[in-house]
């Protein structure tokens, strides 16, 4: 459709722009700046994308002629009209006339660096958190007395849906987001099942609980991540109400395949790269390992901690019971004792105090579940997002770098072998075979390469997501410290009223110390 517009029919109008946009050294207008000039027309993202998807810019840049071609699609789209092909070859004589502003002021869009725009990750953990709160629910289905399977309702903020999933949909779910983001950080998912073993109801109990905790920290982690948050498949899995999630997760990765085939920049990913970009990831690696070892130690201590305050409610309930079982005894005092002691008394009055020591032992539970709910899992969520980079990082090495090792390998067997066939004669056809075989090993080198400045791109901009995480740290001191103000300040307030009681019922001091 580009090649039939005429370069000498064009508006002037697209000239000015042209002149303002493009490159000076190859008269190309890069992609990146084609699309800051997008941005300034203020239509929605589908139609931007719509006007995108039929413009030529598979190398990264476009000619003047689909610049052109662009501009018109742009000016139908602000006319209100569809931005097709069908419909430009109806103006092709006379050319619509976008509304960018200024040609003049056009030239700054191709004056911004373009490694800042797509190499940089420019979020902050506030934006990050307000992207999605996904909520996972247990919906338990019984059969008999004995639980058959689990089932979750899942709750997107954002799309304001609920959803209903099991643990095989979010198995799914995970496969293919590994297979299309296979450069990105994917949190793991929670073990299906418990470990082997006999194990009491109680316990399947409290693992069920630590799965659906694990999953919706996984669901959460995925649905705020920058890149996820606005793919198709992400958006499906919160959203889709059908009977087959499972297909459709996977028909649609099918269809569009992994991040490398689906990237703009995916194949000038090396253009972007800073220099020293292999000693900037070793220190971000250790960095981010220490961190990692850190947040490790504090969630063990904060797990303990919280454990502690569960045990001791069910101490402070135990003492109670034991006082009121003391007081609770109704034999008769002997005839020595009688006359002399007031065990009677305080007898009844034990009884009395059951109550004070239950309410004491439910503060204590408030406050584990307080510890467990609003620190050990915002540092379980921060630890999940530290895992899958060390484990992104494992694959970078295991993976794309292993693979582009292997087939450099295979390449020279087979140019050892093609020296080898003009040495020593053999037939023709055996001779163009390996010619073949080489040439088609050479385009798998030359992809797994790019594959491989792709899969460093995309760890450069992972760790920066990771720093971007780091403030977490604050929210997680501040929840800390909002428990423990609060879980004292309420157990403080029953012991206070607790003392004067003691007074009232024993008399005296009794060892009680006044009040300040």
């Amino acid at each position: 459709m580009a090649g039939e517009i005429n370069e000498g029919s064009v508006p002037a109008y697209y000239r000015e722009v042209y002149e303002a946009v493009h490159c000076r050294t190859d008269g190309r207008v890069p992609l990146e700046v084609f699309q800051r000039l997008l941005l300034r027309t203020d239509l929605s993202k589908a139609l931007l994308t719509q006007i995108a998807e039929q413009v030529d810019s598979s190398d990264g840049f476009l000619s003047k002629l689909s610049l052109y071609k662009a501009l018109a699609l742009i000016a139908l789209a602000q006319q209100g009209k569809q931005p097709s092909a069908k419909l430009l070859e109806n103006c092709i004589q006379e050319l619509p006339k976008p509304q960018l502003g200024d040609p003049r002021d056009l030239g700054a869009l191709r004056m911004q660096p373009a490694q800042e725009d797509v190499l940089t990750v420019s979020q902050t953990l506030d934006k990050l958190l307000t992207r999605d709160t996904v909520q996972v629910e247990l919906i338990p289905e019984k059969k008999g007395l004995f639980l058959k399977h689990v089932e979750y309702q899942v709750t997107s903020q954002r799309y304001k849906i609920s959803v209903y999933r099991r643990y095989s949909d979010f198995d799914v779910f995970h496969e293919v987001l590994l297979q299309r983001f296979a450069y990105r950080v994917v949190p793991a998912l929670p073990p299906k099942r418990m470990l082997k073993g006999v194990l009491t109801n109680v316990s399947e109990r409290e693992f069920i609980e630590g799965r659906r905790r694990a999953l919706c920290r996984f669901i959460n982690l995925v649905a705020r991540h920058p890149f996820f948050s606005e793919d198709e498949l992400v958006k499906t899995f919160l959203t889709f109400n059908g009977s087959d999630v499972q297909t459709k997760l996977r028909d649609h990765y099918k269809k569009t395949g992994d991040e490398f085939m689906t990237n703009r920049i995916a194949t000038l990913a090396k253009e972007y790269l800073p220099a020293d970009i292999q000693a900037q990831f070793s220190t971000s690696r250790e960095m981010i390992r220490n961190i990692h070892n850190s947040f490790q130690k504090l969630r063990d201590r904060a797990e303990k901690m919280a454990e502690r305050s569960k045990e001791n409610a069910t101490d402070l309930l135990m003492f109670g019971r034991e006082l009121s079982t003391l007081g609770s005894d109704a034999s008769s005092l002997p005839s020595l004792a009688s006359s002399q002691s007031s065990w009677g008394t305080l007898r009844r009055a034990l009884k009395s105090l059951s109550v004070e020591f239950a309410v004491l032992s439910d503060k204590a539970a408030q406050q584990g579940r307080r510890e467990e709910d609003d620190v050990v899992e915002k540092l379980n969520l921060f630890l999940d997002l530290l895992q899958s980079y060390r484990d992104l990082c494992e694959r970078h090495e295991k993976g794309v770098l292993h693979e582009h090792q292997r087939a450099l390998h295979k390449y020279g067997m087979m140019k050892r072998q093609m020296m080898s066939a003009t040495v020593q004669p053999k037939e023709q056809a055996s001779v163009e075979q390996l010619e073949s075989r080489i040439i088609q090993q050479e385009n798998a080198i030359q992809t797994m390469e790019l594959r491989n400045y792709f899969s460093l791109f995309c760890l450069h901009q992972e760790t920066q997501l990771i720093f971007a995480y780091l403030p977490i740290t604050s929210h997680i001191l501040g929840a800390f410290v909002n428990s423990q103000v609060q879980g004292h300040r309420e157990m403080g307030e029953v012991w206070n009223e607790l003392q004067p009681k003691l007074g009232c019922l024993f008399g005296g001091n009794n060892g009680l110390k006044p009040p300040a």
